[in-house]
């Protein structure tokens, strides 16, 4: 792998698989490479780690992100433009740049700051959900995700739901006989799109996303059972009724389990900060232990979790620039 200079910390960063469950290892190098005043190592409860680096008693501020990323694993590329590889911009760049805003902020004698490094993000932010559970707190978090360097402004909501469709076995030449649970789910589907959720001003349209989507059933057999995951998300205007929706479709026929979500926010940007408002979900919501929220970092969530997945080297050197900027706005 060729490094180009000034980006080691970040190939060696890269080279890590580090796939949501395969966290700790990456984890417990950080915490044996990356220097800080104090360091912290924190299990989750689920085999993974969260990591705090600390300049100083009582942080003011702290720069957060995850460590896990999506599968499958895609190992780094380097030229003079791009870093690519999985993790680059979602979100092992957010790593570097802030911990290169802490040394920066380090060298300079400043202190009153924190480096918080979070697992699970990608599969529920169950490292998220951990930390808020500890007696930490302090006023300001910045959470690093791939925003273009822009601060986002405010984020949709998720709502996620468990689908069960049943219907009834039967010959497929006698479909008259039986009932398809597939071509319940299709009329579902139909009802779906066809609710007139409202358009937010801010967030604007409601969406989802069909996954796990099963029907054991032999090609010659009409569907007793479809099961599925419906993942929305919501608007401020939206997130009540997605939830009423839902829950006025169930029937002897078709259950549907709640599993969990968060409701849509707005997040804190500093003056002389540009905005733009998000359509994807990060552990902010769950960080219940401080008082301000930000979202802000490098790379374009267009190629997050994709397998072109890069990210600018100028874009990582202004987001280090920027955190280093909301740092001393908040001093």
């Amino acid at each position: 792998m060729d490094t180009m200079p000034g980006y080691s910390l970040l190939g060696k960063m890269l080279s890590f698989d580090s796939t949501s469950g395969r966290e700790r290892e990456f984890a417990l190098w950080l915490a044996s490479v990356l220097k800080a005043g104090r360091t912290e190592v924190m299990e989750v409860g689920d085999g993974s780690l969260n990591l705090l680096f600390l300049w100083g008693e009582s942080p003011r501020v702290v720069f957060c992100t995850h460590m896990d990323t999506v599968p499958p694993y895609i190992p780094p590329v380097f030229d003079s433009e791009f870093v690519r590889g999985r993790g680059a911009c979602d979100a092992k760049g957010q790593i570097f740049s802030m911990y290169r805003a802490c040394e920066r902020l380090s060298e300079a004698g400043r202190d009153g700051f924190a480096l918080l490094l979070l697992s699970g993000e990608e599969t529920g932010s169950f490292g998220a959900k951990a930390f808020a559970r500890t007696d930490f707190r302090a006023p300001y978090v910045v959470v690093g995700e791939p925003t273009d360097n822009l601060m986002a402004s405010a984020s949709k909501g998720t709502k996620s739901f468990a689908l069960t469709f049943r219907g009834e076995a039967f010959h497929s030449g006698y479909p008259e006989r039986g009932r398809s649970a597939v071509d319940m789910f299709v009329d579902f589907m139909d009802r779906l799109r066809a609710e007139p959720f409202p358009t937010d001003p801010v967030l604007g349209a409601t969406t989802w996303n069909v996954g796990e989507l099963h029907s054991g059933n032999p090609q010659n057999i009409l569907s007793p059972c479809l099961s599925c995951r419906l993942y929305f998300r919501t608007t401020f205007s939206s997130d009540d009724s997605v939830v009423r929706f839902m829950h006025s479709m169930r029937s002897d026929k078709l259950e549907v389990i709640d599993r969990g979500g968060d409701t849509p926010r707005e997040y804190h940007v500093p003056e002389g900060f540009g905005s733009v408002p998000v359509s994807f979900g990060s552990d902010a919501p769950h960080l219940s232990n401080f008082g301000c929220k930000s979202i802000c970092g490098p790379g374009s969530i267009f190629v997050a979790h994709r397998d072109d997945e890069c990210v600018r080297l100028s874009d990582l050197d202004a987001a280090t620039e920027n955190y280093v900027k909301i740092y001393e706005s908040c001093n």
